[in-house]
């Protein structure tokens, strides 16, 4: 074993830095990017130190004091990195996201249901509480939404 762990060179550290990275890809742990840059820094341990300071269990001691103290390191110094972003509170919510949106009435609302127009695409909609006749041509503002309509008053 011990012949085999004297052949390691810098090549060696890093391709197993291109894999940690490509593992990191996957995982989104930071911790595997920590040991990715831990083994990029014992590549150029290995590549620049003198040939006598650079036996294998030097080389892999290297790797693991860097891979420690970056992941330590990366623990406090970047404690927002393994939370997840929160969501913006209307991705994905189209009908909310018409909630205050100006249009224009399509289609005459009976039985206080009808059309609206807002930006390029054509809404059911129906009438707020209390609003009066809405009329084709009337602009409106979207006060909520309920299912798949919009509420609207005149603007």
């Amino acid at each position: 074993m011990e012949q085999l762990l004297s052949q390691i060179t810098w090549w060696h550290w890093l391709v197993l830095a291109l894999i940690l990275f490509g593992a990191e890809m996957s995982t989104g742990t930071f911790d595997l990017l920590m040991a990715s840059i831990s083994a990029a820094l014992t590549a150029a341990f290995a590549a620049f130190a003198p040939e006598s300071a650079t036996a294998w269990h030097t080389q892999v001691l290297v790797f693991g004091v860097a891979a420690v103290v970056l992941i330590v390191a990366s623990r406090f110094l970047f404690p927002g990195m393994r939370k997840a972003a929160p969501e913006h509170p209307t991705l994905n919510k189209r009908m909310v996201q018409l909630v205050g949106q100006r249009g224009e009435i399509t289609r005459e609302f009976s039985g206080g249901q009808g059309q609206v127009k807002i930006g390029d695409t054509v809404w059911g909609a129906e009438a707020a509480a209390g609003e009066g006749i809405l009329h084709i041509g009337d602009a409106v503002v979207v006060e909520s939404t309920r299912s798949n309509l919009a509420v609207v008053r005149k603007a």
